[in-house]
């Protein structure tokens, strides 16, 4: 076995391998830009490397940087986690020029299913199930019309060497073929340097299914089910699942079956994933395969026991596969959370800034390693990268963790998932914690019933938070007022005035939020409190002390978890997605508080403001420029994305406040209209 990896990556991913390679007694190196100096990763490797600065086209893409850092530390293998050099062949043949194992597939491996159009053409000679198209290279307009005829409509338009969306279009007619034919070859020609273009149906009602191999350099292979990837944004998987609600056992069993006879076709040894695109009827269709670690493999590990860098590992040192296809048994559920640094408020831009405050849920030992009394108990599995204190970067991917749960069956792994990401606290920059809670609590997303188009369909105007419904606003009230109780007793306690807090503090309180009002009353023992809500009483039962940002309350014998947040007469509330101001007033203060006038928004209309940190790029107009709705106004960088300002109406720029270059802060004016 290796004495020491290098892993070629960052952030959790990082740390993940740095997990697994430590508990099987192998030394790990980490490389690191200088975003990343004080990076989790660094701290947990047994030795760092600094590789230069911190855009990723100057350190960790450049191969030359990170065979100098194995030359210096004299590691034997390297792992390159997902993205980055993940999937390059240029990366694999260096490392075999250098005797350095690759603890992931074969050079040809990589090459062969990097290329859209040939790896569609492999799998087609493998028996695997195609979506029909045209896999030849298309000259022109003229062509792609003559063949997305013969194919039939809707069809997709692709970049042969795409990915993350770009140059991929929909054309359901004759005009958006031929509009949007040349516009994606542009497109593609622009990210990638290679324009060439193929069109194959495109299915409706699809789902994202993908099932995970596992092969030896010894020609032996497993496949360990699938995972359910449908929820996604802008083509960016956001929840994940395993097993998948919607899939059989046979259809289970032929995906598997195929997806290894393409990974024997193409010599694949070391994990891998082969990506379906499955119709309402569950025929299913090669989309492609990701020759590495994929992002959601946690769940995948949490339903079979299997550790999947530690195969990684032992397939790369040239070991056979200990385990046989019915040695693969799915147990149980599991659902994977992608934590965002995004701002789901302001259409999922990236957040960036320092986390001040960062308590993810206790994590919670899998069954192997339970005690056998606690076996088959939810489990809660916290992937991550960073820190309490640290810097969320505007130059890398701004995933902050991967939230996952697992649990006997699916309703389960559900409700684990919905505790832990209310118990989950982050402070500092904007996150999409409120949009995954959402998701959760969706009816569909309950019934299993999404497509790849779910949240286009289910968050059309994007996502404005949560409204709760009645009964739990009424739980969150009850929980409140005890909960401004105690704190009121507290606080007389402190000052010193008062001999009898209990009886001066008074059992008659209103509770506002959410547009609501309750009226309530309190009957506090030593163990909780009788809050009474017109005809109903509510026991409440809690540990919570005043100062506690979490707040874990019974209420009704129906468990609530709470962030908490005092305010003057309340608190701030964030539970199940809503962010809630809650007060809890005696009824005088309620009587003149409906008296107060209320605080009208300022007036932005004609201010463009920077939606989020970054970089400004450029200024697309002048001051006295006449605009029209949906011009462009200006581009500002944030974590490696370029995003395009525009105009929500007409008018004339009266001021231009910002330039080319200058870093700005969340709300920063931009600009100025007349």
């Amino acid at each position: 076995m290796f004495d020491k990896i290098l892993i070629a990556n960052r952030g959790e991913i990082a740390c993940r391998v740095i997990k697994t390679a430590r508990r099987m007694g192998i030394q790990t190196v980490a490389v690191f830009s200088d975003a990343d100096r004080g990076a989790l990763h660094v701290a947990m490797a047994d030795e760092a490397v600094h590789i230069g600065p911190p855009p990723a086209n100057q350190s960790y893409i450049v191969i030359d940087k990170i065979m100098d850092a194995i030359r210096q530390t004299g590691a034997q293998a390297v792992h390159p986690g997902y993205g980055f050099l993940s999937e390059n062949p240029k990366f694999a043949e260096a490392l075999e020029a250098e005797g350095i194992a690759f603890i992931g597939p074969p050079k040809g491996a990589i090459e062969a299913m990097g290329d859209k159009i040939t790896s569609k053409k492999i799998a087609a000679e493998a028996g695997v199930s195609t979506v029909p198209g045209h896999m030849g290279l298309i000259a022109d307009g003229d062509e792609a019309v003559k063949i997305a005829g013969e194919i039939g409509y809707p069809v997709m338009m692709k970049a042969s060497a795409g990915g993350g969306g770009k140059g991929m279009r929909i054309a359901w007619s004759e005009d958006e073929v031929r509009e949007g034919f040349e516009a994606s070859k542009n497109e593609a020609r622009a990210s990638f340097g290679d324009d060439r273009m193929f069109i194959e149906k495109f299915v409706t009602q699809p789902r994202h299914i993908e099932i995970q191999v596992l092969c030896d350099s010894h020609g032996k292979g497993v496949y360990l089910g699938e995972r359910e990837c449908s929820i996604q944004r802008r083509n960016q998987k956001v929840v994940e699942e395993a097993p998948s609600p919607f899939l059989d056992p046979e259809t289970r069993r032929a995906m598997g079956e195929q997806s290894l006879a393409l990974a024997h076709a193409v010599g694949y040894a070391s994990a891998g994933t082969v990506e379906f695109i499955v119709d309402g009827d569950r025929n299913f269709y090669f989309l492609e395969m990701n020759t590495r670690l994929q992002v959601e493999h946690p769940v995948t590990e949490l339903i079979t026991g299997i550790d999947l860098v530690e195969q990684m590992i032992r397939v790369a040192n040239g070991e056979r596969l200990s385990l046989k296809q019915d040695d693969i048994a799915l147990n149980g559920w599991a659902i994977e959370s992608r934590l965002y640094a995004e701002d789901p408020y302001r259409g999922f831009l990236p957040s960036i800034g320092r986390l001040t405050r960062y308590r993810p849920p206790v994590e919670t030992a899998p069954d192997a390693e339970q005690p056998a009394e606690t076996r088959g108990a939810p489990v809660i599995r916290n992937d991550t990268g960073v820190f309490e204190g640290g810097e969320i970067s505007m130059f890398y991917d701004p995933m902050i963790a991967k939230l996952c749960t697992w649990g006997p069956d699916r309703a389960t792994a559900i409700d684990t998932m919905r505790d832990a990401l209310d118990a989950f606290e982050i402070e500092g920059i904007g996150h999409n914690l409120p949009f995954l809670s959402a998701v959760m609590d969706h009816p569909k997303f309950i019934a299993g019933e999404m497509t790849t188009a779910f949240i286009a369909e289910e968050f059309p105007e994007g996502f404005n938070g949560v409204d709760l419904p009645g009964d739990h606003l009424k739980r969150i009230a009850a929980a409140c007022a005890a909960m401004h109780r105690v704190a009121e007793i507290r606080r007389t306690r402190v000052s010193g005035r008062m001999d009898n807090h209990e009886r001066k503090v008074g059992s008659d309180w209103v509770v506002t939020l959410g547009g609501a009002r309750f009226d309530t009353t309190i009957a506090a023992d030593r163990h909780g409190a009788d809050v009474t809500i017109g005809d109903e009483v509510l026991r409440v039962e809690s540990d919570w002390t005043p100062g506690d940002q979490l707040a874990r309350v019974s209420v009704g014998g129906q468990s609530l978890v709470l962030k908490v947040g005092k305010i003057t007469q309340g608190f701030r509330v964030r539970t199940r997605g809503a962010d809630l101001t809650v007060h809890v007033r005696t009824p005088r203060q309620a009587e003149l508080a409906d008296l107060m006038p209320q605080k009208v928004a300022a007036d932005t209309s004609k201010l463009l403001l920077c939606p989020m940190p970054g970089l400004v790029v450029r200024i697309d107009v002048e001051e006295g420029d006449e605009v029209q709705e949906g011009q462009a106004l200006a581009v500002v960088e944030a974590m490696k994305m370029e995003n395009t300002l525009r105009a929500e109406k007409s008018g004339v720029i009266a001021r231009i406040n910002a330039a080319a270059g200058d870093s700005l802060a969340v709300d920063d004016v931009i600009l100025e209209f007349e």
